[in-house]
C-alpha cells in the first residue's frame, strides 16, 4: 500500500499519542511494506505511541496486542492520521 503524501508520521508522535495508520511513503520497499504489515500496521488500525527516548534512538509502539520498536528511517515512511485517544489501548 502507497500514499503518497500524509499530514503525520509515526515517528512524529509523543508518547501517550495515537494516530491510525493511513499507508506508507514510497520510499519504503515492498519486502519493508509487507515486514510491517505482518506487524500488524495496517491501513486503519490504531497505533499508540509508547517511549521516545531521543537522541535518535528507535521509539517504542504498541499496535493491536504487540510492542515493537521502529527506527527512525521506518518508522518515517509509516504515515498516520492524527486523532487516536490517548489512554486509549491500542
Amino acid at each position: 500500500m502507497k500514499t503518497t503524501h500524509a499530514a503525520k508520521v509515526l515517528w512524529d508522535l509523543r508518547a501517550g499519542e495515537s494516530a491510525q495508520v493511513t499507508g506508507f511513503d514510497e520510499a519504503l520497499s515492498e519486502a519493508y511494506q509487507g515486514r510491517i504489515m505482518e506487524f500488524g500496521f495496517h491501513p486503519g488500525t490504531l497505533v499508540r505511541c509508547l517511549l521516545t527516548p531521543g537522541f535518535g534512538a528507535p521509539r517504542v509502539y504498541a499496535i493491536s496486542n504487540s510492542v515493537f520498536s521502529l527506527d527512525r528511517d521506518v518508522a518515517l515512511a509509516v504515515f498516520v492520521a492524527p486523532g487516536g485517544l490517548s489512554g486509549v489501548d491500542a
